[in-house]
């Protein structure tokens, strides 16, 4: 493998850039692990924000590097990876999370960064530089993991409806407002753990192409990694209300019950998807589960047309950052 020559401050430029990326993840899906907590009036936005940001650093002593080793050596060929490719991936993966945040749309900041790799790298060497089992695997959860999370949500909710069966409906929400504080910390840790370490991917990736890191050998530095946890539990603390209260209460009407099964659905499917080393979308997860937990109740508790508008953001997702990417990869070898 080569090494492409960076000077220092193009290599800082662009870890500052993955930071702002890795903030601006946190920032657009804080919702998807508070959602439930504030709808269903468990905690206040401020408090659910903070336990949600603690959560997500902590996850950094859980979950091994494994949806890091895919994003940074997984996806598209390292030998092509130079600072355009990787300022190209990130601007963007950043400009499509701004558009979907500024009109509300929970949609993937993963999946706005895969398609902002592929772009870039697709812009520079042609679809040869594409890592075809990687990029599989990542597409084919866009389905697996919304599917997932249905079913275990809905699974989760039938078992504690037969389970609670005879109890009063005043005690059971009084139980499920305690247990929602933990089920919403399992989500944290779930989306800190995938998500932090996509950026950790791409600072891998860039300190590979310069040289810095060895390739197939180094963990990334102790720098990289905590300092991507940081970031994310960062963003998370400063919130994205606006999505919020599509995740939390257009979908459908949740309870503390409801939310509990939403959140522990999510949660279970994202510890699988890190210990496989899937980079999958927090956001997909929760709808998913949210859907499973309305469906299980009755079809009609759930508001489709809003759930169907989601699923447009999610299939647009990968293709829109692609393009957004590739034109920033072309603005990159003029400025850079």
């Amino acid at each position: 493998m080569h090494t492409v020559q960076m000077s220092l401050w193009v290599i800082g430029l662009l870890v500052v850039l993955a930071l702002l990326f890795d903030f601006m993840n946190g920032f657009h899906d804080a919702a998807n692990s508070i959602a439930t907590v504030v709808s269903t009036g468990v905690l206040k936005p401020h408090h659910a924000v903070a336990m949600a940001a603690m959560c997500n650093v902590v996850a950094i002593f859980i979950f091994h590097l494994k949806v890091a080793a895919t994003v940074g050596t997984g996806t598209i060929d390292v030998n092509i990876v130079d600072h355009y490719v990787i300022f190209g991936a990130l601007v963007g993966a950043i400009a499509w999370n701004v558009i979907t945040w500024f009109y509300g749309i929970p949609s993937s900041s993963s999946h706005a960064l895969i398609g902002g790799l592929v772009g870039a790298a697709v812009a520079k060497a042609g679809t040869g530089a594409l890592v075809g089992h990687g990029l599989l695997k990542t597409v084919a959860f866009i389905l697996i993991s919304p599917l997932l999370g249905f079913i275990l949500g809905s699974i989760m909710m039938v078992i504690v409806g037969w389970t609670f069966f005879r109890t009063p409906p005043s005690r059971v929400d009084r139980w499920f407002r305690r247990l929602q504080l933990v089920s919403a910390s399992l989500y944290s840790l779930g989306h800190g753990g995938n998500d932090a370490q996509k950026t950790i991917g791409i600072i891998w990736m860039l300190l590979i192409a310069s040289g810095h890191v060895a390739v197939g050998g180094e963990a990334p530095p102790m720098w990289v990694i905590v300092s991507c946890y940081v970031a994310i539990g960062m963003g998370t603390l400063f919130g994205g209300w606006r999505i919020v209260r599509t995740m939390g209460q257009k979908i459908t009407k949740l309870k503390p019950v409801g939310g509990f099964c939403a959140e522990t659905g999510g949660a279970m499917t994202l510890f699988i998807a890190s210990a496989l080393g899937v980079p999958v979308s927090t956001t997909h997860t929760i709808t998913g589960a949210i859907v499973g937990v309305g469906s299980a109740q009755k079809m009609s508790a759930v508001r489709w047309g809003v759930a169907g508008n989601i699923v447009w953001a999610w299939v647009l997702t990968i293709p829109a950052s692609a393009f957004m990417s590739a034109i920033a990869w072309w603005i990159g070898k003029q400025i850079l």
